[in-house]
């Protein structure tokens, strides 16, 4: 039981090495092509691409014994470390609803998860990994197994990787919950809009019926005045101006409720908003220091469902930031 348990500490801080020479390599990388010190890369908090560490492990144990030569192991490295690129990029988005890098606008990529340069980079590190580090790997691994350290270290390191990798998932879940969340609101506003809409338009149909049943009015009281007034003209004018005036008192008192109504409108529009932005305000400023940081290590991190709302999140923090 106890060379099971050698083996697998030793596969298992082979998987944390690569992975952090991987996340080495992808800071410097990175760093060069924005000519300063970029975000800290990586999905999980801890200085770890654990990508690098699954293609390294891959690609050694498919390359043991086999294919010797430099170029066989410059492509063999190539496709495998391209395959586990794609896949997990695939996997991710799938679990996440999120794409966590886009190599869309490089030239030669297979549906923005890889690119020929990446590729033909993983192929040199191949070289370097297989030439250059495996063989000087297991003296300290050795020292560690005759010190009885192995395994301890093993279980304690384990246990931090772990705890990074739930925390670090909760954090991918908890932001896509967050656009989720912010996207229903602006469904909710954008339904209370139209419904406030439709009333209002309901509404001005009444008030315009009444408005038409006023002027009707109006108009055959005036032809009645009209007629009067061939009878007795003196009297007629009289009584036609006192008539003029209820007349007008009748179509204000039609209009006034189109006023007030406006101002009620208003008022109820003005509240859904407020009420929006306050609630979209505590999802934006809700976010916690680990969502934020996996954020900034995927700087084209986008979302296919709600992209807009994503790049809202990341001007509110730049905007923050000011």
């Amino acid at each position: 039981m106890l060379p099971f348990f050698n083996h697998a500490a030793v596969v298992f801080l082979l998987l944390l090495f690569y992975s952090f020479l991987g996340w080495c390599g992808e800071m410097i990388y990175c760093s060069i092509g924005q000519r300063k010190l970029c975000e800290k890369r990586g999905f999980l908090n801890g200085p770890l691409c654990p990508i690098y560490g699954h293609g390294a492990l891959l690609v050694l144990a498919v390359l043991s014994g086999r294919w010797e030569s430099p170029v066989a192991t410059f492509l063999v490295g190539m496709v495998l470390t391209s395959a586990v690129e794609y896949v997990t990029s695939y996997a991710m988005e799938k679990l996440f609803h999120m794409r966590w890098w886009d190599y869309s606008r490089r030239r030669f990529n297979l549906g923005g998860r890889v690119c020929l340069l990446n590729s033909l980079l993983f192929g040199l590190a191949c070289l370097v990994l297989r030439y250059g580090i495996q063989p000087r790997v297991y003296p300290p691994l050795e020292w560690l197994m005759s010190h009885y350290l192995l395994i301890p270290l093993a279980l304690a390191l384990f246990v931090i990787y772990v705890a990074d990798i739930v925390l670090s998932v909760r954090s991918a879940i908890q932001i896509g919950n967050r656009l989720e969340k912010l996207h229903a609101i602006q469904d909710e506003l954008t339904e209370k809009l139209e419904a406030l809409k439709a009333e209002q338009l309901q509404r001005q149909e009444a008030q315009k019926a009444r408005l038409e049943s006023a002027l009707s009015e109006a108009r055959q009281a005036a032809a009645q005045r009209r007629a009067e007034a061939e009878q007795a003209l003196s009297d007629a004018r009289q009584a036609a101006a006192e008539r003029r005036t209820e007349a007008a008192q009748a179509l204000q008192e039609r209009l006034e409720p189109l006023g007030e109504f406006s101002d009620e409108f208003s008022q109820r529009l003005e509240r859904a908003k407020a009420e929006a932005r306050q609630r979209l305000e505590a999802l934006y400023a809700g976010q916690d220091f680990f969502e934020r940081r996996l954020m900034r290590s995927f700087p084209t991190l986008h979302s296919p469902r709600h992209g807009e709302f994503l790049k809202k999140l990341r001007e509110y923090r730049q905007n923050r930031k000011k």
